[in-house]
C-alpha cells in the first residue's frame, strides 16, 4: 500500500494534469512499485531515489532499512556519495574559477599542492587536467595505498616516481589519490578547508541541510545508512566496517548527505540555481574533454549501448543517450558498502538520483528506467527483476 506522502504526490500530479499545468512522462506508481520490489531484493538493504522532472523534484523516496533489522529509509537518511563527490568539487573549483580567483589554465604547480608526476608533469599539467584525470599516471593510482592507511599527502609525493603511461593531457585515467590535489588547491586559494569552502559555496545556498564531509558526520546524522556487501555465497548482505580510507581524500570521496541533497545539487546542475551556479559555469563544468573508450566499452557491455559516445568533463561523465542521441550528464561512486549515481538531461531540466547502501549493481539500471520514461521510450527491465537468478 502506498503512504500519505505516496498518495498526496499522485494526487497533486493528476490535479496538475488535469489542469494542463505539466507533461508527466514519469509513471511514478509504477516506479514506485518497481524501486519497492527492488527493496525486496535480497542484494538490497536501504535505498533511496529522487526525480527531477521539469525543474521541480517530483519524487522523493526511501525503500528499505537503514541497517538490517533497523529503521526504514526516508529521503532525509544519509547515505555516502563515493566518486559523486568529484563534481561537488569541480562545481566548487567552478565557482572560483568565475570568481577569478584561479584558473582552469593554471598548472597545478602554482598552487601550495602535494601532487608531483613523472617528468615534473604538475608543472605542465593544468587545474583542468587534473579535474578531467589526465595526468598521464596508470588509473586509480596508489589507491591500495590509501585503502592501507597512508596519508594521501604522502602518497601524492611518491606518484612523480611513477611510470608515465602518456603525456600529460593526452590520455584519460581515472584518479582519486591525486584528484583530490584539487582539496589543496582550493584550500590555498582560500586560506581555509576545502570542506568549508564547499559548504560555504554550495552546500548553504542550496539548501543541501544534510551534506556534510566526514566518518564523524555521517555516523552522528539523525538517520543514516550503514554500509553492506553482499556475496553469491551470503544469504544476506554482510555489515562492513566503515573506513575513514576515502574520507581523507574529500574531493575524490568524501561526501555524505541524503537524496534530497543530492537532487538539489542535481537541480543546480540543470540550471536552476543560477544565483549560486551561473550558466557559464555549468557549461564549463559539463563541457567534454576526452572520450573515455573504457567507459564506452563498459557501457556497451552491459547496457547494449543505450549510453553512447562516453566522454570525461571536469569531474563529470557526457554521454549521448539511446538512439536519438540526446545529450545526457552524470556520474556514478562506489566505495565500500555503498554506492550512488546521478544522471540528467540539462536541456530538458529532468534527471534521477540514487543512493544505497549495498554492493548491488541492480539500481543501476534505475537510471534507464526513469530517463526512458522522461524520453517517452518502451519500457524495458533495466533494473532485472525479472530475471531469473536461479
Amino acid at each position: 500500500m502506498f503512504g500519505l506522502r505516496f498518495l498526496a504526490l499522485i494526487f497533486v500530479f493528476a490535479f496538475a494534469l488535469i489542469f494542463g499545468a505539466v507533461a508527466a512522462p514519469v509513471d511514478y506508481q509504477k516506479l514506485d512499485e518497481r524501486l519497492t520490489r527492488l527493496a525486496d531484493d535480497a542484494g538490497i538493504v536501504g535505498l533511496a531515489v529522487a526525480v527531477i522532472e521539469d525543474g521541480e523534484i517530483t519524487f522523493a523516496e526511501g525503500y528499505g532499512e537503514t541497517r538490517l533489522d533497523g529503521l526504514p529509509v526516508s529521503k532525509d537518511t544519509v547515505f555516502r556519495w563515493a566518486s559523486l563527490s568529484k563534481g561537488v568539487a569541480s562545481t566548487t573549483v567552478g565557482i572560483l574559477a568565475d570568481n577569478g580567483e584561479l584558473s582552469l589554465s593554471d598548472p597545478i604547480s602554482k598552487f601550495n599542492t602535494s601532487l608531483r608526476l613523472p617528468l615534473g608533469g604538475e608543472k605542465v599539467g593544468t587545474i583542468e587536467d587534473l579535474l578531467s584525470h589526465k595526468i598521464g599516471i596508470v588509473p586509480n593510482a596508489y589507491d591500495t595505498r590509501l585503502e592501507d592507511g597512508g596519508d594521501p599527502a604522502d602518497i601524492r609525493k611518491l606518484l612523480g616516481k611513477l611510470k608515465r603511461t602518456c603525456p600529460v593531457g593526452d590520455c584519460h585515467t581515472y584518479q582519486n589519490v591525486a584528484f583530490d590535489a584539487i582539496s589543496e588547491v582550493v584550500a590555498s586559494v582560500r586560506g581555509v578547508s576545502f570542506e568549508n569552502v564547499v559548504r560555504v559555496e554550495l552546500f548553504e545556498p542550496l539548501n543541501m541541510r544534510d551534506a556534510s564531509y566526514g566518518l564523524e558526520a555521517l555516523t552522528s546524522s539523525f538517520s543514516w545508512a550503514e554500509p553492506y556487501r553482499k556475496r553469491r555465497s551470503d544469504t544476506r548482505p554482510v555489515r562492513r566496517p566503515l573506513k575513514r580510507s576515502y574520507y581523507r581524500v574529500p574531493a575524490a570521496g568524501g561526501v555524505n548527505g541524503s537524496i534530497l541533497d543530492l537532487a538539489q545539487f542535481a537541480r543546480a546542475q540543470m540550471g536552476l540555481a543560477p544565483e549560486t551556479l551561473n550558466s557559464n559555469t555549468i557549461e564549463e563544468l559539463h563541457n567534454p574533454r576526452i572520450y573515455t573508450r573504457r567507459e564506452q566499452s563498459s557501457m556497451s557491455r552491459r547496457y547494449g549501448g543505450h549510453l553512447r559516445d562516453a566522454r570525461y568533463a571536469l569531474g563529470w561523465r557526457v554521454y549521448k543517450y539511446g538512439e536519438a542521441g540526446h545529450r545526457v550528464v552524470g556520474h556514478r561512486g562506489a566505495v565500500d558498502g555503498y554506492r550512488s549515481l546521478i544522471l540528467f538531461d540539462p536541456a530538458r531540466q529532468s534527471g534521477v538520483v540514487a543512493l544505497w547502501n549495498s554492493n548491488s549493481r541492480m539500481p543501476v539500471g534505475v537510471q534507464f528506467e526513469v530517463m526512458d520514461m522522461i524520453y517517452g521510450l518502451p519500457a524495458k527491465d533495466w533494473i532485472g527483476l525479472d530475471v531469473d537468478r536461479g
